[in-house]
């Protein structure tokens, strides 16, 4: 299973996406490495793998990319003169089937533009989404979508982040009816803007999609549901918030633990257990957030994270490999799609989808 790597997308430098790619393969004895971005510097970079990385350095492969994406450039910048990138070098090799997935801890923006411009998108959906998953009560899971792709999003494209994000909760998660449901201020119909509403009214009449309505912020972590639908701006707004409680409660726990030599007896008790609240709190489990729609597998790995943060981000890709999501959604949306079309010219209306 051959996954390429952006090596130089990451804000901790091409140290953290190398060593983080070698742990995946450590993990993952399939896998084989492309890693892109200036030849000198990577090899340099797997020549100094720690000894408990270094087996993973004979399935990495350097493929030279000279330029870089800078973290602030647009879109459009990235589309005219980001050719010769670290980026565009390794979106360009997976959409030549030359990979099965790419990974990347790069300018989002520019990951988005230049995956549609290297592959297309599937099943008829015009903008792609961003998703992760964030934990829920009893460890479980939920899926958001979108996550900042798509800062404003009209009905039709909460419809199609609806759809796509319950193909892929049944695939990846196989869950036999994922229950999907808007992110909304309230749960009374008249609240919410009016693409919410107008989505909502919409989902109630799609045929086998299990649509709960809506969910307030607190219901996201509740485990009520299993795909959470917004636009990015929303999205990306809770993820990040969520991202931020989480660290700040460990680290308020920790501190009461350590106020007092009495505190301090039972957090040394509390220890294992304590240990595994971080594990399970830990945005680092997440990290990997999928492009959904992409005719590709492409991961956006978070720009800050480190070498195991990275590693979750290419693991998050080589289950997607594993269920061929761009597949899967291709077909099921192309079927729905057309069944859609079907109705409307029965009964003489205008395709809605």
């Amino acid at each position: 299973m051959r996954i390429a790597i952006d090596a130089m997308g990451g804000d901790l430098g091409p140290r953290a996406t190398v060593r983080g790619a070698a742990g995946a393969a450590l993990q993952d004895s399939r896998l084989t490495l492309q890693l892109f971005g200036p030849r000198a510097c990577l090899e340099r970079e797997i020549a100094s793998l720690p000894r408990r990385l270094a087996a993973a350095g004979s399935r990495m492969e350097v493929v030279d990319a000279p330029g870089e994406i800078a973290p602030g450039v647009r879109p459009s910048d990235a589309l005219r003169h980001g050719g010769d990138s670290s980026m565009a070098l390794m979106l360009n090799c997976l959409a030549s089937g030359r990979a099965c997935a790419g990974v990347s801890g790069g300018n989002t923006g520019a990951l988005m533009a230049l995956g549609r411009r290297a592959m297309g998108t599937v099943g008829g959906i015009p903008r792609p989404a961003i998703s992760t998953a964030i934990p829920t009560r009893e460890q479980g899971r939920c899926y958001l979508l979108d996550l900042g792709a798509n800062i404003e999003a009209s009905s039709d494209r909460l419809v199609d982040f609806a759809r796509i994000g319950e193909v892929m909760a049944r695939h990846v998660d196989g869950l036999s009816r994922p229950r999907i449901a808007l992110l909304n201020v309230g749960a009374e119909g008249i609240k919410g803007t009016a693409s919410v509403r107008q989505a909502d009214a919409r989902l109630r009449e799609l045929p086998g999609l299990n649509y709960c309505g809506y969910v307030e912020g607190d219901g996201i972590f509740a485990g009520s549901v299993d795909v959470v639908v917004c636009d990015g701006f929303v999205g990306n707004a809770v993820l990040k918030a969520s991202e931020g409680l989480a660290r700040m409660l460990v680290a308020r726990v920790q501190a009461t633990f350590e106020a007092h030599w009495g505190s301090r007896l039972v957090g040394l008790l509390a220890r294992p257990a304590l240990r595994r609240l971080r594990g399970e709190l830990d945005p680092v489990r997440y990290n990997g957030a999928s492009l959904l729609g992409l005719a590709g597998i492409v991961v956006k790995s978070h720009g800050g994270s480190d070498a195991d943060g990275f590693r979750y981000a290419v693991l998050r890709a080589v289950q997607e490999v594993e269920h061929d999501l761009p597949r899967q959604l291709a077909r099921e949306l192309g079927e729905a799609r057309m069944d859609s079309i079907s109705r409307v010219g029965a009964t003489g209306g205008d395709d809605r989808q």
